[in-house]
């Protein structure tokens, strides 16, 4: 005997298709109205916040004064090298006279290696600070630091280095 067994239809499968589809369509819905909805407030709270941060008043940081010391070599003994650091003719001669006035060797005057220098300032080789204290002292400088973008054979055998700025 032959028993064909007739052929199920499964109308199960299509249902749980169209469920899952409007389920699906469902979500996108939703997000896009959660979207919708809170953007906008989520969006000003965080700009306010950064609007805060960005304007809120800045804390100065106390400076500690460290310890210069006494120049070990004389005003006549310190060697000089003087860079025009703003691309002006002439500048560096202007500030090597300058220099000379107060005593000061001249070890050589030329350019820097940059020429957007806003502000003249004074550099020093490693164990020369308090000459480039006095130097900056003497030149009525404010700004004094370690060698920044020179080295130390750039130096040519100077202690310390006037850049001249803007």
């Amino acid at each position: 005997m032959d028993h064909s067994l007739p052929e199920i239809r499964t109308p199960w499968r299509t249902a749980t298709l169209v469920a899952s589809a409007l389920a699906a369509l469902e979500l996108v819905i939703l997000v896009a109205l959660c979207v919708v909805l809170l953007a906008k407030p989520v969006s000003q709270h965080v700009q306010q916040a950064a609007e805060k941060k960005v304007f809120a008043p800045v804390k100065a940081k106390p400076r500690v004064a460290t310890p210069v010391g006494k120049p070990k070599l004389t005003r006549a003994e310190t060697s000089v090298i003087v860079l025009n650091g703003n691309g002006r003719s002439g500048a560096a001669s202007d500030g090597a006279a300058r220099v000379r006035s107060h005593g000061y060797t001249i070890g050589t005057v030329g350019n820097a290696p940059r020429s957007d220098f806003t502000r003249t300032l004074v550099m020093f080789r490693p164990g020369y600070r308090p000459e480039a204290v006095r130097l900056a002292r003497d030149l009525k400088v404010k700004i004094v630091g370690p060698l920044d973008g020179l080295r130390p054979r750039d130096m040519m055998g100077a202690h310390v280095a006037l850049i001249i700025g803007s």
